[in-house]
């Protein structure tokens, strides 16, 4: 999937002086909806072309800002898709009718069954996993989640993890001059591979938080209701 997407993103490197922000938005929309490839694609390289001021604003600090603010822009516009199309059309038509939108009914099946089991912090943590951060706003939608959690949990997720991207991508822009489309997205690729672990730990670290403060703040509204 990876090396496909590239063959035909690639030549829109050539035109990110004019285009790259526009770029950046649209296509982590379609990789946040029915149409996934990885996000690395899109955001190591914006990263890496920002850093080095290659973009509209010829500023690096610029550049690096609106490239994230597109990039979460782009995939909660993807997000927010995906959750209004389960809301509206429902769990019946998306089995019956998902594989002719690239989604199977085993897929749209376990995306249902992790948010079923593990609730609507799933939102969050599923936008930092592979294969499944695209289809997660499914069952959302499915379940009728409030909206505002939804767009709180969804953001918080994308947002870090368009951030991480961009910082791989700053990176690599810092070790080298010159690196061609392929070599920034497997050579960031890698890198999250070997660091995986460590965002595994904070993503725990940060649903334990979630967890501990909301048993408090529930403990605490029974106490004031004399419960």
């Amino acid at each position: 999937m990876t090396e496909s997407v590239i063959q035909y993103v690639e030549w829109g490197v050539g035109h990110a002086h004019v285009w790259g922000f526009v770029l950046i938005f649209v296509l982590m929309a379609v990789e946040s909806s029915l149409i996934p490839f990885p996000s690395e694609v899109i955001m190591i390289p914006g990263g890496f072309l920002a850093y080095r001021g290659d973009l509209t604003f010829g500023d690096p600090l610029m550049d690096v800002i609106t490239v994230l603010f597109c990039g979460l822009a782009g995939a909660m516009a993807g997000a927010f898709f995906n959750y209004y199309l389960a809301l509206f059309l429902g769990r019946p038509f998306l089995y019956r009718y998902g594989k002719y939108f690239f989604l199977k009914p085993s897929i749209l099946s376990r995306a249902e069954e992790i948010f079923l089991e593990y609730g609507e912090i799933t939102t969050f943590v599923c936008r930092m996993i592979p294969a499944i951060r695209q289809l997660i706003s499914l069952p959302a939608g499915i379940s009728k989640m409030p909206l505002g959690r939804f767009s709180l949990f969804t953001g918080l997720g994308a947002g870090i993890w368009s951030g991480i991207l961009v910082v791989i991508g700053c990176y690599l822009g810092s070790l080298s001059e010159e690196m061609t489309y392929s070599q920034l997205v497997y050579r960031g690729k890698d890198i999250i591979r070997e660091n995986y672990i460590w965002l595994g730990l904070f993503l725990v670290v940060l649903v334990l938080g979630y967890a501990v403060s909301h048993h408090l703040v529930l403990k605490s509204k029974r106490i004031r209701s004399g419960r």
